[in-house]
């Protein structure tokens, strides 16, 4: 009997799972470099993500035939991570603390992804950006409604506008870790004590 050389297949077929275990090695090597890269420069370039990944430019465009494909798959992984751990979040009980918990968990979610978001908004379209939003936002708002009637926060001005500044503050406080101007341990805690303090009012 001959050798079957590694990632060919036998008659019957059982000898290409090794191939397929090198290929899923590549194809998550390729993911977790693009999210890595994109996250830091959303412009990042094939060549500097096959780079990263440890790979040649031939494999990363057998696994994903254009940037544009390898960009979609990232940033739909990145959402689903996100929803997956909001969702954990407990939001029961007194609403400062309960918004305070869920703007520690966003903000190291948006650090993690960072520029990401400017790479998804090129490759995904405006449905499915807004989509991507739609869960986090009507999270925030629960929250903050049920301060607002709690008397918790501030009810002069419109949801929307507190959830725009709450977004402010959280990709600031992102872009100045990146700048060096404050530590990514110190940023959950200025993150929450600011925004809240700015929604209390």
């Amino acid at each position: 009997m001959t050798a079957t050389p590694t990632g060919t297949s036998t008659s019957d077929g059982t000898a290409a799972r090794p191939r397929r275990a090198d290929a899923l090695r590549s194809i998550e090597a390729i993911i977790a470099a693009a999210t890595r890269l994109l996250a830091v420069n959303p412009d990042a370039s094939v060549n500097e993500i096959a780079k990263a990944a440890g790979v040649g430019r031939i494999t990363l465009y057998g696994h994903f035939d254009s940037r544009a494909t390898l960009v979609q798959e990232v940033a739909q992984r990145a959402i689903a991570q996100t929803e997956k751990e909001l969702a954990q979040v407990d939001v029961d009980g007194d609403p400062r603390d309960a918004l305070g918990r869920l703007l520690e968990t966003t903000w190291h979610l948006t650090h993690r992804f960072g520029a990401l978001v400017v790479a998804a908004s090129q490759e995904l379209s405006p449905e499915q950006m807004r989509r991507a939003h739609d869960e986090p936002f009507a999270r925030a708002r629960r929250l903050l409604e049920r301060g607002r009637a709690a008397g918790e926060f501030r009810d002069d001005v419109p949801i929307d506008w507190q959830i725009i500044v709450i977004q402010a503050i959280l990709h600031g406080a992102s872009a100045a870790v990146h700048r060096g101007e404050i530590t990514a341990d110190a940023a959950p805690t200025l993150v929450r004590d600011t925004a809240i303090a700015a929604l209390s009012g």
